[in-house]
C-alpha cells in the first residue's frame, strides 16, 4: 500500500502487533502513543507521535498526511477507573478521531470494536447481524463507539469498516497469561461444567485482517467478525493447553451460583477503594458465556483466513511465554 498509515493505541498488545505487521509488509506506519516513554519499543518499525484521543487538539499533528487510520485505541476493563473514563475513551474518543480525520482529509478508517457487543450467544454461532447484548459498561461503550463510526461511514464523509475481533490472544499477551499459569501450576478450576464455547483469534491473524480491511476500499459501512478457524468448548481449550504443558487436565468444578454470589460480594467491597477484586462477576462469566461466531463474511468479502489451527497458536504462545520468563513448570 502506498502512503502513510496511522495506528492509534500503538503501545497496546494489538496495536504493537499491528505496527510490526504493517512494517513487515512494507507499509509506512505512524504509531500514536500517549506517553513518550512508550515510543522506544515502536521506533524501529514506525514514526512515533505522541497524542491522545481524549484531547482533540493533539490529533491534527498525528493525522496530517496519512492515507488511512487504524483506530485501535480503547479503554479495556480495569480496576480503579471511573465509569466516565469508558465514555471519554470509547465513545467521545471515537468521535474525536473521526472529526479530526475528516478535517485532515483522511479517506478511510478501520475501526476496532469487539465481539463483546454481542456478549453471550444464545444460539451459536452468531454472525454480524446478531443483536447487540452488552453485559457491562465496557461492552456498552464499545457499542456506542461502533455506532458513531458507522454513522460517519454512512454519512459519506469518510470511508471505512468495523472489525469485531473474537477473544484475542497470541505471543506476548499478558491477559491470557493467568489462564496458562494456572494450568501450568495445576491450580486451574472450572466454574460450572466447562462447556461454554470459546472463540479465539490469534493477534497476528487480526493484524492481517486490519490490513485486508484497509485494502478493501470498495467496502464501506460494514462490520466483520474476525476469529480463529473454529470455536470450541472451554474444556477443549484447557485440554489442549494442559497437553502441551504436559500437566494433568484440571478436574475440579465449582458450582456456579455460590461462586457468582461471592464474586458480586467481593466486587461490591473492593470497588469503592479502587482495588481490583480477586474475583468478580466478569471473570466468572468467562466460564459461562458462549462466544462462538461465524466468520464467513470476513472470509468471503475480505479474503481473511487464519494462518494455523488452535494447537499451533497455543504452541507459539507457550514458547513465547517460556522465552520471556513468564511461565515456568514446577
Amino acid at each position: 500500500m502506498q502512503g502513510l498509515y496511522l495506528v492509534t493505541g500503538a503501545a497496546g498488545f494489538v496495536g504493537e502487533h499491528l505496527v510490526r505487521h504493517l512494517h513487515s509488509r512494507g507499509v509506512a506506519v505512524r504509531a500514536m502513543v500517549r506517553r513518550t516513554s512508550q515510543a522506544a519499543a515502536l521506533e524501529p518499525y514506525a514514526e512515533v507521535v505522541v497524542a491522545d484521543i481524549t484531547q482533540p487538539d493533539t490529533l491534527p499533528q498525528a493525522m496530517a498526511g496519512v492515507s488511512g487510520i487504524y483506530h485501535v485505541a480503547a479503554l479495556f476493563r480495569q480496576a480503579g477507573v471511573p465509569d466516565a473514563a469508558f465514555y471519554d475513551v470509547n465513545v467521545a474518543g471515537v468521535q474525536n478521531v473521526f472529526e479530526a480525520a475528516i478535517t485532515a482529509g483522511v479517506p478511510r478508517i478501520v475501526h476496532c470494536s469487539t465481539n463483546g457487543v454481542h456478549s453471550h450467544i444464545k444460539d451459536p454461532p452468531a454472525n454480524e447481524s446478531a443483536p447487540f447484548n452488552p453485559g457491562d459498561l465496557y461492552q456498552l461503550s464499545k457499542i456506542e463507539g461502533e455506532n458513531i463510526a458507522m454513522s460517519y461511514f454512512g454519512s459519506g464523509q469518510i470511508g471505512g469498516v468495523v472489525l469485531r475481533p473474537t477473544m484475542i490472544y497470541g505471543p506476548g499477551d499478558t491477559r491470557t497469561l493467568k489462564l496458562f499459569r494456572m494450568i501450568a501450576r495445576k491450580n486451574f478450576f472450572y466454574v460450572g461444567n466447562g462447556l461454554a464455547l470459546t472463540h479465539w483469534v490469534d493477534v497476528r491473524d487480526l493484524a492481517e485482517a486490519f490490513l485486508l480491511a484497509m485494502q478493501a476500499d470498495t467496502i464501506n459501512a460494514e462490520a466483520f467478525l474476525i476469529g480463529g478457524d473454529r470455536y470450541m468448548t472451554l474444556k477443549d481449550t484447557v485440554q489442549e493447553i494442559s497437553r502441551q504443558l504436559n500437566v494433568p487436565e484440571p478436574s475440579l468444578h465449582l458450582p456456579t451460583g455460590p461462586v457468582m454470589a461471592l464474586a458480586h460480594a467481593t466486587e461490591w467491597i473492593c470497588k469503592p477503594f479502587g482495588i481490583e477484586p480477586p474475583l468478580f462477576p466478569r471473570r466468572v462469566s468467562f466460564f459461562l458465556k458462549n462466544r462462538a461466531f461465524d466468520i464467513s463474511k470476513a472470509r468471503t468479502e475480505l479474503g481473511f483466513a487464519p494462518k494455523q489451527d488452535f494447537s499451533g497458536e497455543v504452541a507459539d504462545i507457550i514458547k513465547d511465554y517460556f522465552e520471556r520468563g513468564y511461565l515456568t513448570l514446577s
